[in-house]
């Protein structure tokens, strides 16, 4: 059994025997509370610091990850697709990298900070994704509409919206809103965490909106 929990913004913790937390912010820098959680393993897309902020969660013997090569940690296996953060090859916001992960059986895939729609070519090193976590605010990431564009090349079982405006959060991003208005697909509000075995993947691709 795997449990998936939203700390807000990008930051994800996925737990079966360890612990897996994607891009931690320390909370205080963008206004919503810090994540609670210590990591086995912790993956930063981008060295911005509101997804970087390994001290936030680390504990002693914590791997983080901050590079596209391939590995195996515990029995999780990481490889991360080089990106960009925006959408003139890097030039403004740098480069971001998207991690393709796999736990009890289950293919993840952060999508970081994204800035641009994806080509064939990337779309097929990502490879096959149960769940997806994909930005969708605008701004600094995919807006709802390129967001949109995103899923339909890479066909999720799940799609997990993240990185857009809630209560408190001091960037300035779209909410979620204008993301789910253009879904024809079911949505599921999970709360603030999830427990998840392959088994369970819907035969048809679901949104799940966490809180937190």
């Amino acid at each position: 059994m795997l449990q998936i929990r939203w700390h807000g913004h990008s930051c994800f913790e996925i737990t079966n025997n360890i612990t897996l937390v994607t891009d931690p912010h320390d909370g205080k820098s963008i206004g919503i509370p810090a994540p609670s959680v210590t990591g086995d393993v912790i993956l930063v897309s981008h060295d911005h610091y509101d997804h970087n902020s390994v001290k936030s969660v680390e504990k002693e013997g914590s791997k983080v990850v901050t590079d596209e090569r391939k590995r195996n940690i515990s029995d999780v296996e990481i490889r991360g697709v080089e990106s960009f953060h925006d959408e003139c090859d890097g030039a403004k916001r740098g480069k971001n990298i998207m991690y393709k992960f796999t736990m009890n059986g289950i293919k993840f895939c952060h999508l970081g900070d994204l800035g641009h729609e994806l080509d064939d070519d990337v779309v097929q090193k990502i490879g096959d994704v149960d769940i997806l976590f994909l930005p969708i605010g605008g701004t600094f990431t995919v807006d709802d509409k390129q967001a949109w564009n995103v899923i339909n090349k890479i066909r999720p079982k799940i799609i997990v919206p993240m990185h857009y405006k809630i209560g408190g959060l001091s960037l300035p991003i779209a909410g979620i809103d204008p993301f789910l208005e253009r879904s024809a697909y079911k949505i599921l509000k999970v709360g603030n965490e999830i427990d998840i075995e392959k088994e369970d993947l819907p035969p048809e691709t679901e949104i799940w909106t966490f809180t937190l």
